[in-house]
């Protein structure tokens, strides 16, 4: 296992779309990687394309900065559900570092995916994982959370961050 380094926005590979991934010993061992990379770092979660990896794949564990490790590999995850209620909380980025953002997502969602034992997934998620998985989720379509914000609130933390708007 490796740290690997994490893109810095505006880099252009965040802003692309991602393929899906295929399974085996490199996917394997990127996804080895990028939870000890999120660890390091210290964050919630990391997505493919944050390490230069263009594939629909994240890994996440919303919980162990509290003490209860819950790490999650989704590979090639599709959104299934989504509640209409929503929550609005503060959300930063390892790709943006920080920069905090009051976002609003989802409360509740749905999720499918491929494990690392190749079993399909589905699992309900609310509260803190809700969030996690729907920002990682954004990073496989080429989005950061600035994309969420309205347009005066995005520009001013890209100013603050030094993005030009």
């Amino acid at each position: 296992m490796s740290l690997r380094p994490i893109l810095r926005w505006p880099d252009p590979r965040l802003s692309q779309p991602c393929a899906e991934a295929v399974p085996g010993p490199e996917l394997d061992a990127l996804i080895r990687d990028m939870f000890e990379t999120m660890y390091d770092a210290p964050g919630r979660g990391l997505a493919g394309p944050q390490v230069g990896a263009m594939l629909r794949v994240f890994v996440m564990d919303a919980g162990w900065k509290d003490g209860e490790m819950t790490p999650r590999a989704c590979i090639n995850p599709r959104i299934l559900w989504m509640s209409e209620e929503t929550a609005v909380g503060p959300e930063g980025c390892l790709s943006i570092p920080g920069v905090t953002a009051q976002v609003r997502r989802a409360a509740r969602l749905r999720l499918g995916y491929t494990d690392l034992d190749g079993a399909a997934q589905e699992v309900d998620l609310h509260g803190a994982e809700a969030i996690v998985a729907q920002h990682e989720y954004d990073h496989l379509d080429g989005l950061v959370h600035f994309d969420r914000l309205e347009p005066e609130v995005r520009a001013a933390l890209m100013a603050d961050y030094g993005a030009l708007p």
